[in-house]
């Protein structure tokens, strides 16, 4: 099954944005879908780590409502300057070119995106700290898993599993996909 072929405007300018910077790697449609529909329930500030081009960005400003505030950090400048452009004229949305770190301070966040990059900078224990009681966590990325422990490339997806099992969350594993899974995460 396909996801309905119209993307927002703002959707659609990031993919623009990514294609003359020529970067191939974002948020799949399907994630950025799940992204939208869980921003239009949240207040409050949310935060991306990893903007790459702004196109997980673009999917959760397409599904904000209200005056929620949208921050997010790119390490590399020439991308973290290429996602800038797409929001040049939203004051809902500060794209920063900084390590994620910077927006420790910037928190807590209502809803938080990362992508399941380096297990010990996702790990539960690294952002718990970082998301209102209540508040999502989405990690995407994932390879669909059906058995316990979750294994990926023959070995114990570590990362997966703290996130499954971490009493502070309530989480899930959602196949976005048939080759495509994300985590979403509710603070306890």
């Amino acid at each position: 099954m396909s996801a309905p072929p119209d993307l927002p405007d703002v959707v659609e300018r990031a993919f623009a944005v990514s294609r003359r910077a020529g970067y191939a790697s974002f948020c799949r449609n399907e994630t950025g879908r799940l992204l939208a529909a869980l921003a239009a329930t949240r207040a409050g500030t949310m935060a991306e780590f990893g903007t790459g081009c702004g196109v997980g960005t673009a999917w959760l400003r397409s599904g904000v409502r209200g005056d929620v505030r949208i921050v997010t950090a790119e390490l590399d400048p020439k991308l973290a300057t290429a996602a800038a452009e797409i929001f040049v004229d939203d004051p809902q949305v500060e794209v920063l070119a900084a390590d994620w770190s910077t927006l420790l301070d910037k928190g807590p966040f209502s809803l938080l995106f990362l992508d399941s990059g380096e297990p010990t900078e996702v790990g539960v224990d690294a952002i718990a700290d970082l998301v209102e009681d209540g508040g999502i966590v989405v990690l995407d990325d994932f390879t669909p898993c059906e058995m316990w422990p979750p294994i990926t490339g023959g070995r114990v997806d570590t990362l997966r599993e703290q996130w499954l099992t971490d009493p502070r969350f309530t989480s899930v594993e959602v196949m976005v996909a048939s080759d495509a899974a994300t985590l979403i995460a509710t603070k306890r």
